[in-house]
This record gives structure tokens, C-alpha cells and sequence, in this order.
């Protein structure tokens, strides 16, 4: 059977097309409007997005005057700090050359215009030399001056010009407080100029240096002291030197809040004649005394056995007896110091504690044991390098 489709009636294609056309029209007219001579006018100009809100800048407000303070003291003193570099020279096998290594470092400080340069005696220790890098960056081989280390002090030298050195002002530490303010000026982990505030701790605090001599009157405080802080100052609130800073304990390295410092007082009668001589000139008996473990492997209690006595000293002079030994090698022992101006002495730094408070020619009243015997003579102290 034959299928016919059915023809749309005319009119109907001619609706169709009509429907068409003017919903073309419509959505020609939606999106592109037209001006009045028919072209679509121009676009619209971009409005800018409305501007964030400003945010609001709190003014800092002026500083408080302790604040204001901390900031002039280190300003004042920051040129004054330096950051040392102890070197070792080696060789180089292959290049047949000298050459320079840097093997440690650690802070001083400028002493005074002729370019002394003042720091611990173990922060070059062990260096065939050092060099000093000025607060303005320069840097300069140093030549040692004169160390004591009996002290942990050193004096460096620089041929530096006067207007790049600019001294600290010297305080003292005699008449320091518990509770006083400090501050401490290094270069802790090589960081320069790093500034740490405090307060005295203690005081009369005793450490040992490096020569195993005790360094008395020592300064105790919290102000934070880290490896690289050896050798820098410890300031008061007027921006006076009143110590080095020289040791801290800690179990771990790091500062634990209990740092020292050797005292101005000590570093000013030093300083001068380690510049002057290379060498401290301490008041001394004239006498050698043992070594306390040998003390008391001979059974002895107390007291501090003379060795030898010094030629023409006054100690010789006031008949002092020095340990001696006999044709067949037996110890004949001699004087036991066990007294000086009446303080009791237990070993060699009892001693080496009360001349401290002494000059060269000061009469000290020495008791010995002779024999068994109690006997006390005057010695007039002498003078004794320092080492």
C-alpha cells in the first residue's frame, strides 16, 4: 500500500516563516541595540571596581624612655665592638703555599685610638694570628700585644686609622649592684651586634681560667651570652664597660641565663701593662710550690709545700726552706705554707687569691709548719710575671 504524505496548506508554511523571522528580530533587538540611525552605539565605559577599604596605619606612638635609653646605649657602643677571627697558617702541598684558615671567633672591643683591641685570651688561643673586622665592615690583620691568661685576657693590636676606632668608655666594677641593669654586646653564632639585656646576677663569683688560676670578683648575670659573645662588653645603663664577657654555664652549649664576665677592675690594671710590656707583673713570694696531687700522694694535710725558693728573695731573706733531696734521693720536705695575713691556705690558689689583693712590696705575714712546728715570718712580696 502506498503512503502519501500530507502537504502542509500554504498559509500554514507562510505562519511558520512569519514566526520565525520576527523572533529573529526579537533577539537581533535583545542583544544588539540600536542607535537611532541604526547602529548599535558604543560600548559602555568600564566603571572601576569600588577600591578596597584603606586599612588603617595605628601610629607607633612615642617609645618609652627606658626603651629610648636601650637604644642610645647601643648605638653608642656598637661601633666600639668588633668581631675577631683567630687564623692558622698551613701549608698547601700541592700549590707550595702559605695559607691563612680560619679555625675560630669570637668579640673584643676597641681600647683606645692607637688601635689596641681587647678581648679574651681564648678567643685566639691556640691561632697563629687573628684578624679584627671594624663595626664599618673593614678588616685587619692584628698582632698580639700581650695576653695573660691566668686573667683570659688579651690585648690585640691594629694599624687602623683613629677617625674608624672609637674606644669604650671604662667604668668599675667594684661598686656593681644584685639587680643592676647590664647589657652585652657580641656576635653570638657570628651574628654582629647582637644586643642582650640583664641584670647583675651575682657577684664575687670565682671561675677558673684557662691557665687553671682563679679569676676572682667575677661578674654573674642573666644578660643571654652564646658562643661568639667571648671577649665582647658588658655594659652598664650609661653604656660603661664594667667586664668581659668571658664564660657561661650550660649543659647544653647554649645560654642557659648564668653568664660571667671577668670585671673591669681587673681588665684596667691588666690592659696597660699588657700594652706596655706584653706581660702582667703580679706581687709573688718567690717561692715554687707543689702541685697538690703530689701533696697528697706524700700523705700531707693542708697547707701548700715549698719547692724551691727564689735567690736573693725576700723569702730567702726570711729563711724559707725549699723541698730538697738527699744523696740517696730521699725527699727532704721543706716549709708548708698554711697561712697568709692569717687566711687559712689549702693549696696554691689560696695563696694566688690573697696576693691578688696585694701590690708589689707589700709585706704579707706567712705561717708555716717547720718540722712540725708553727712559725710565722714577714716576706715582702716581689714582682712575678704573670702568665
Amino acid at each position: 500500500m502506498t503512503t502519501r504524505r500530507r502537504a502542509w496548506p500554504l498559509f500554514l508554511w507562510a505562519v511558520a516563516f512569519f514566526v520565525m523571522g520576527a523572533g529573529t528580530a526579537s533577539l537581533a533587538h535583545l542583544a544588539w541595540p540600536t542607535n537611532g540611525a541604526g547602529q548599535p552605539p558604543p560600548a559602555p565605559p568600564d566603571f572601576p571596581s569600588s577600591p578596597p577599604p584603606a586599612q588603617l596605619v595605628t601610629p607607633r606612638g612615642s617609645l618609652s624612655e627606658a626603651e629610648q635609653s636601650t637604644i642610645e646605649l647601643f648605638d653608642g657602643a656598637a661601633p666600639s665592638v668588633v668581631f675577631i677571627t683567630r687564623v692558622t697558617v698551613r701549608t698547601d702541598p700541592f700549590r707550595r703555599r702559605v695559607l691563612e684558615i680560619p679555625e675560630g671567633s669570637g668579640s673584643g672591643f676597641v681600647w683606645d685610638r692607637q688601635g689596641h683591641i681587647v678581648t679574651n685570651f681564648h678567643v685566639i688561643e691556640g691561632g697563629s694570628g687573628a684578624r679584627v673586622t671594624l663595626s664599618d665592615g673593614s678588616t685587619w690583620p692584628a698582632e698580639l700585644a700581650g695576653a695573660v691568661a691566668e686573667k683570659d685576657i688579651a690585648v690585640l693590636r691594629i694599624d687602623a686609622p683613629e677617625e674608624l676606632l672609637t674606644p669604650l668608655p671604662i667604668g668599675s666594677s667594684h661598686d656593681l649592684r644584685v639587680g643592676q641593669s647590664v647589657f652585652a654586646i657580641g656576635n653570638p653564632f657570628g651574628l654582629d651586634h647582637t644586643l642582650s639585656a640583664g641584670v647583675v646576677s651575682g657577684l664575687e663569683r670565682e671561675i677558673m681560667s684557662i691557665g687553671q688560676r682563679p679569676i676572682q670578683g667575677v661578674i654573674q648575670t642573666d644578660a643571654a651570652i652564646n658562643p661568639g659573645n667571648s671577649g665582647g662588653p658588658l655594659l652598664d645603663s650609661a653604656g660603661r664597660l664594667v667586664g668581659i664577657n668571658t664564660m657561661i654555664y650550660s649543659p647544653s652549649g647554649a645560654s642557659a641565663g648564668i653568664g660571667f664576665a671577668v670585671p673591669v677592675d681587673t681588665v684596667a690594671r691588666a690592659v696597660p701593662q699588657l700594652i706596655e710590656h706584653g706581660r702582667v707583673i703580679r706581687p709573688g713570694l718567690g717561692l715554687s710550690l707543689a702541685d697538690p696531687q703530689l701533696v697528697a700522694r706524700l700523705g700531707l694535710r693542708g697547707g701548700s709545700l715549698v719547692l724551691g725558693v727564689e735567690p736573693g728573695s725576700p723569702a730567702e731573706a726570711a729563711g724559707i726552706r725549699p723541698t730538697l733531696q738527699d744523696r740517696v734521693g730521699r725527699l727532704r720536705l721543706g716549709d708548708i705554707v698554711v697561712t697568709i695575713d692569717g687566711q687559712e691556705v689549702s693549696e696554691p690558689n689560696d695563696i694566688y687569691r690573697q696576693l691578688d689583693r696585694h701590690e708589689v712590696g707589700d709585706t704579707v705575714q706567712v705561717g708555716l709548719v717547720r718540722g712540725g712546728e708553727r712559725v710565722e715570718v714577714p716576706i715582702q712580696l716581689v714582682a712575678v710575671a704573670a702568665r
